[in-house]
């Protein structure tokens, strides 16, 4: 019998031995290709054998999927779920191994049952850009003004603020004193970052060109994963809370949808007598009230009836001329709620995401006070104070 359990026990060693070893795919080049649950990007991951585990994480998404790395000369398929993570290497030319760690961007849910309940209050300003201005602290001695995208992702510092607004650049004397460029991507670390009483350690930082007017840098909602993030227009604070609120029945209840992990809902315009309805992501980053897709005016062949507020025309430095259109929308309802009057730009170009979406931004978002749920990926919305309030788009 004793031989029976040594037999037993040994197979189950060699098992989890060969669990804990690494699948290994080769790869000539340091380009490679994903496709994320059906969105293929050409050559948009680039191998780095000094990192481990280089990082990939997966598109938000609720449901299991499949992510796909494609190199020159080899592939693999991994079955992602919400919560898990998978590890493989790359071997670049037969000698240098890259460990590489596929994540899901939703992480895993805690076991504790002990979990404290926390109810964080960040004050903010709402700027003359429409922009929700946070006074953020890192390290305890550097402070800047953040604002918060929800269409947006992690800490996002621009390089002006990054150079002469904080010490991260401190390990970099050339830099400081204007006689070589900054290395932005080689900051000092961050071991704190505060936002009104919510407290971030470790925080990863990441350098940006883009961010709102007169804006330090943004922070965007998936460091909220897994919250409810309640903004409140009319008292200035948002507040993040670990624990399921008990929501008052003055707001509507719709779902939140996730397409490449932007969280959008459906609006419609309503135009004589016709209905146009689509997919629009809540840009909390943005001072216009909506913003059309080029692509989806073409298909859903938008009313050219309406009223010409604004007609911007930039041209390239080939002298290729854009035009950028702002109409004035009679009705727009979203969750029922009717807008009257509304200015809507429309994109001439291709959209800057690269797919097909619209944009709801703060222009006409502030006049709501929103609750985002990002444990059960609801949006509830219930107008405020600023309701009435004269859209900066018709002044």
């Amino acid at each position: 019998m004793k031989y029976l359990y040594l037999f037993i026990l040994l197979i189950i060693i060699q098992a989890a031995s060969a669990q804990s070893k690494l699948l290994v795919i080769k790869a000539s080049s340091t380009n490679v290709s994903i496709n994320d649950g059906g969105y293929f990007s050409k050559d948009s991951w680039r191998l780095s054998p000094k990192v481990k585990p280089d990082i990939f994480t997966a598109d938000r998404a609720r449901r299991t999927k499949w992510v796909t790395f494609y190199t020159d000369i080899d592939s693999i398929r991994v079955k992602v779920k919400p919560g898990t993570k998978y590890n493989f290497i790359i071997l670049l030319n037969g000698k240098e191994s890259c460990y590489t760690q596929i994540v899901s961007a939703i992480m895993p849910q805690s076991k504790s049952k002990n979990t404290e309940e926390t109810h964080d209050t960040i004050p903010f300003s709402l700027t003359s850009f429409n922009a929700i201005q946070v006074k953020a602290v890192i390290n305890d001695t550097d402070t800047l003004n953040l604002h918060f995208d929800a269409s947006s992702f992690d800490f996002r510092l621009t390089k002006a603020a990054l150079l002469k607004k904080t010490k991260l650049l401190s390990n970099q004397a050339d830099a400081l004193s204007g006689k070589a460029n900054p290395d932005y991507n080689h900051l000092n670390k961050v071991f704190k970052l505060q936002i009104g009483t919510l407290t971030f350690n470790n925080p990863d930082i990441f350098p940006t060109s883009v961010t709102a007017h007169d804006m330090d840098g943004r922070f965007g909602y998936n460091i909220f994963e897994g919250k409810q993030v309640e903004i409140d227009y009319d008292h200035s604070v948002m507040i993040v809370h670990s624990k399921l609120l008990k929501i008052s029945k003055a707001y509507v209840k719709s779902k939140m949808e996730f397409i490449r992990s932007f969280g959008y809902i459906k609006g419609t315009f309503y135009i004589n007598s016709k209905k146009y309805t689509g997919n629009f992501i809540m840009d909390t980053g943005s001072d216009q009230a909506i913003i059309l897709d080029s692509t989806w005016v073409s298909q859903q062949n938008f009313s050219k009836s309406l009223k010409l507020i604004k007609l911007t025309v930039l041209r390239d430095p080939r002298g290729v001329k854009y035009e950028t259109k702002t109409v004035l929308s009679p009705l727009f309802k979203i969750d029922n709620f009717q807008l009257t009057d509304i200015p809507t730009l429309i994109l001439s170009g291709k959209n800057p995401l690269g797919f097909e979406i619209n944009y709801l931004g703060n222009d006409l978002l502030k006049r709501f006070n929103i609750i985002l749920d990002f444990k059960n990926d609801y949006l509830y919305l219930k107008p405020n104070s600023l309701m009435n309030l004269k859209y900066k788009g018709n002044s």
